[in-house]
């Protein structure tokens, strides 16, 4: 397939028609976390290597890409990293940690702390671009998601120290310091607006922004003291004409702010029904989601009964993503991914 031939396949792909809330042959779907450790083939090949190592190897990095699209038949690929990835490029001393995750040696607490969090440019991250390049020319016409922490969460991760149940680090410091948060956050949008430009640039065909802790704010601190970050980096892409999608896990309240802060499709958690999603977000806004990820160890009749109430809520929708409301759990049955997408696939065609 030539390359103009390929790219013009993908646009017309159903995922991306979806995210433009164009008609649909089916529903598509993809899984946050598709590529992971419910996979027998990826705990073989990322044995021995850590996590921050493998997502810099561009031939490992595109092999576990590509695994649930040759499992699954998912719709769209993801491509494989971690939010903390950017962080690390730029020299940040961090560490992801098994069974905790990313760890941050020196927290970042005081405006002289700023001065590490230099711009990104694309030599930081020359692997990206060469797994990119790689998985294009693999995926054929299946597209490809580029992937990027939004900048509260990153905020977090390097206010805290590491993943926190409370955020209270980071709330002091929005709350105590107005100005140095705007400032972190200002920063934190410039690096991951840069690593996103990096991945369309190579190659991606939409990107999806994970605000992970988000969930932990009221609207209004979410609309002052957040919502300008995110839609700086939407804003950073929005030359490119690629779908911007923004999810974040307990964000029910915030579904609308997260629209307006530039998303093409607002991903939803299994907490609200889609419908009632629609109506929070308002006109002009594709949904992905939202099957609860614990119904996958329910028996398949089980499984399929509870996707057809989200398929159902989803039936008056502009556009819909099928995907879970949060991501893939490592014990899931593999097995269990495949027949939801076959069922998905089969319910919905057109």
């Amino acid at each position: 397939m030539g390359q103009q031939t390929k790219t013009s396949a993908t646009h017309e792909s159903a995922f991306l028609k979806a995210c433009r809330r164009e008609p649909v042959p089916h529903t598509p779907v993809w899984f946050m976390r598709q590529a992971g450790r419910s996979l027998p083939e990826y705990l073989r090949v990322r044995e021995g290597i850590p996590m921050l190592d493998s997502c810099m190897m561009p031939e490992l990095v595109a092999e576990i890409t590509m695994q649930p699209v040759r499992r699954h038949g998912v719709d769209a690929a993801i491509y494989f990293s971690d939010i903390v990835v950017p962080l690390k490029a730029i020299g940040i001393d961090l560490d992801i940690k098994p069974g905790v995750g990313p760890v941050i040696a020196d927290p970042i607490r005081t405006r002289a702390d700023l001065a590490r969090l230099r711009d990104l440019t694309p030599e930081d991250v020359r692997y990206v671009t060469e797994a990119i390049g790689l998985l294009t020319a693999e995926l054929g016409s299946t597209p490809l998601i580029g992937f990027a922490g939004a900048p509260f969460t990153l905020a977090s991760y390097l206010v805290e120290g590491g993943p926190s149940r409370n955020h209270e680090h980071t709330k002091a410091l929005m709350y105590g310091d107005p100005q140095l948060w705007a400032d972190l956050l200002d920063r934190l949008a410039e690096i991951t607006g840069a690593f996103l430009k990096v991945q369309i640039e190579a190659g991606a065909s939409a990107v999806q922004l994970f605000d992970s802790w988000v969930g932990a704010l009221a609207p209004a601190d979410y609309r002052r003291s957040v919502l300008p970050a995110s839609a700086k980096v939407f804003d950073a892409v929005a030359p490119y004409g690629v779908p911007r999608i923004h999810f974040g896990v307990g964000t029910g309240e915030l579904l609308g702010l997260m629209g307006e802060a530039g998303a093409d499709v607002v991903g939803v958690d299994w907490r609200v029904p889609l419908d009632e999603a629609a109506r929070r977000v308002g006109p002009g806004k594709a949904l992905q989601g939202n099957l609860d990820p614990a119904v996958l160890f329910a028996p398949t009749e089980a499984v399929e009964a509870k996707t057809q109430e989200v398929l159902d809520a989803a039936a008056g929708l502009e556009g819909h993503v099928f995907n879970l409301g949060h991501g893939v759990m490592p014990t899931m049955d593999p097995d269990a991914l495949t027949r939801l997408v076959e069922y998905v696939h089969t319910s919905t065609e057109r």
